[in-house]
């Protein structure tokens, strides 16, 4: 498990390594909320509890205006991990299946490679689709095709324990907090690192 590191302000920014949040530990670049004190670090002088929390000691501007690029890990957690043709999960797909990103007007017609044009969709649905438009084969999403929400995206894809949930719901509020123990429970093997 990771460290939740979070902003001056208290925005929560990222999960670090636990050795990267203790190097700005360290280096008084943060200061640690909240341990494990299961998990001990030694050093040659001096023994630390493993930090879950830290928060940087001086703010760092995060731009507003950021537009989350389209990948398959925030793809996938955007659609639930779920064909939006066949709406099976996953979970579901059969040996040799898997899921993949699928450009509803395809790339050889003009479309884009957008938030706005791209669907999940399983590897039978999208090679049945191919090159063309879903009602010329008979396919229909599931759902119309939209850029995330990315609050609830860049945490969705990411465990965080509840220590560091209480955290995330004190800045972004109850509502994303549920939205993520919603998804948890219903998709508890997504989980990625990055984002």
């Amino acid at each position: 498990m990771g460290c939740l590191a979070l902003n001056a302000s208290f925005e929560p920014l990222t999960i670090l390594s636990v050795e990267r949040a203790l190097r700005l530990v360290i280096d008084s670049k943060a200061e640690v909320l909240e341990v494990d004190d299961q998990r001990r670090f030694r050093s040659a002088r001096e023994e630390l509890p493993c930090p879950t929390v830290i928060r940087l000691v001086r703010f760092v501007h995060v731009p507003r205006k950021f537009r989350r690029q389209v990948t398959n890990t925030f793809l996938f957690a955007r659609d639930s991990y779920r064909c939006q043709y066949c709406g099976r999960h996953r979970l579901e797909l059969r040996d040799r299946e898997f899921l993949t990103r699928d450009h509803v007007v395809p790339l050889s017609l003009g479309g884009s490679n957008s938030w706005e044009n791209v669907v999940t969709a399983c590897s039978t649905c999208n090679n049945r689709k191919a090159s063309h438009l879903p009602h010329e084969c008979g396919l229909h999403p599931m759902r119309l095709p939209g850029e995330p929400n990315y609050v609830q995206l860049v945490w969705a894809v990411r465990r965080v324990t509840d220590v560091q949930a209480k955290y995330i719901a004190m800045f972004y509020g109850d509502e994303v907090l549920r939205a993520l123990k919603r998804h948890e429970k219903h998709h508890p093997l997504a989980v990625a690192t990055g984002g």
